[in-house]
């Protein structure tokens, strides 16, 4: 948002009413998290900002009544926000939330500087639209990883697979400590220490990407070095240079912009696709209710069209009557058309029909998990074959980007 007075020029104009809050941003400061008592810091400033410019006669808050709570809400929405025209509607929920709080409290507190009664309510809160998470598809993120791969710098590599195969915050990848890497049993764990809901977890560690680890820190880290992934040069990750390095790599693989926090939503989206339970999802990604896992469940598309081509057939029945096929149709035709909806696949067929067909064809070759080589060329050359003889270019194509990989592998 455009620029706030700061406490140093309202103090001089609104001495009670800055003493009053500031004191209360010390008490929150003893609670909460440091970015939290930011944010109030901000939505406090804004409030006292706007009775210095439009009601020069308050100068405590206990003459604050409903009627300047109501002038403040459009002052506030006209305000321009960071390089746009409007403040969106999520700031505008957070400051007037934040400000709400700040009566509610101090009136819980019994402090004399509260006004006689708080003067907001929850419906002054505009209502936040809930977006979906923004997940990469499956193409996507094997594009992104292979692209990472090829990378020639070695930190490119390791905070892309890192983020899609462990889910973690931003945050928390860029202060991961040097010993987070441990060894549980047999098999290898990543403490996660303390972060924004105050747990810490144990997420379990591809081997793969263990080895990725150990390499890069061996290369490019000083064995004395605090933290597990520094930069090359020595200095701490952070948010920028983390988006910097997955849009360098989206860009090289043909993808657009790429948030990190998307490879966090790609991971779970990838896990409930695939059978992962709600409660195992929320402890690998730290959630601390169900609640925040449960969006993810609104997209796992394999799940909702499988269970939704299972009853297909029962509820086209509600519509219409079967219709009789004619003679010749039944037998050796029949039998035939079947087979030519057929998809091969690696130890067998799919028989889904061709009007229902499916988004997650060849889904195993699309995982970044994939691996394949020579043995199994005679198999994907006869899928390859499979999808070109029936018009099938998308299947085709996957198929003849693993050949042309094996081919490579030879040459190499």
């Amino acid at each position: 948002m455009a620029p706030l007075r700061a406490w140093t020029e309202l103090d001089p104009v609104v001495p009670q009413m800055v003493a009053t809050m500031r004191r209360y941003l010390q008490q929150i400061g003893c609670v909460l998290r440091p970015g939290s008592v930011t944010g109030a810091d901000l939505a406090l400033r804004s409030f006292a900002g706007f009775l210095v410019e439009t009601a020069p006669g308050i100068v405590s808050t206990t003459q604050v009544t409903r009627r300047h709570i109501e002038d403040y809400k459009p002052w506030l929405a006209k305000r321009p926000g960071q390089n746009k025209t409007q403040v969106t509607t999520a700031t505008l929920a957070h400051r007037l939330g934040t400000l709400r709080m700040f009566f509610v409290r101090i009136d819980e507190w019994g402090w004399d500087q509260a006004p006689p009664r708080v003067p907001m309510f929850p419906g002054d809160l505009p209502r936040q639209d809930h977006p979906l998470p923004k997940a990469l598809d499956d193409a996507a993120a094997t594009k992104l990883l292979r692209a990472a791969h090829s990378h020639k710098r070695l930190l490119v590599r390791v905070t892309v697979e890192v983020l899609l195969r462990t889910g973690l915050r931003v945050g928390e990848f860029t202060a991961l400590p040097a010993d987070a890497v441990v060894q549980i049993g047999a098999a290898p764990w990543l403490h996660v220490p303390v972060g924004k809901l105050r747990e810490d977890r144990y997420l379990p560690l591809h081997p793969q990407l263990v080895e990725l680890i150990d390499d890069y820190r061996h290369k490019h880290v000083d064995p004395g070095h605090p933290l597990l992934l520094p930069r090359e040069n020595g200095r701490g990750a952070e948010r920028h240079s983390v988006t910097r390095i997955l849009n360098n790599v989206a860009a090289s693989a043909g993808l657009g912009h790429i948030h990190p926090h998307q490879l966090r939503h790609t991971l779970a989206t990838q896990a409930i696709n695939r059978g992962m339970s709600l409660e195992a999802i929320a402890a690998m990604l730290g959630h601390r209710s169900l609640d925040m896992t449960l969006r993810y469940a609104k997209i796992a598309n394999r799940t909702v069209a499988d269970e939704y081509f299972a009853v297909t057939d029962q509820v086209d029945a509600l519509y219409a009557q079967a219709r009789a096929l004619p003679a010749d149709a039944i037998g050796p035709k029949m039998a035939k058309l079947r087979r030519e909806h057929h998809r091969l696949l690696g130890n067998g067929h799919c028989t889904r029909p061709q009007e229902l067909d499916c988004a997650f064809e060849s889904i195993c070759e699309n995982c970044s998990f994939f691996q394949t080589s020579i043995e199994f060329r005679p198999t994907l050359q006869a899928q390859h074959d499979d999808a070109a003889t029936k018009d099938q270019h998308q299947r085709a194509a996957l198929f003849q980007q693993l050949l042309d990989g094996i081919k490579e592998g030879e040459a190499s």
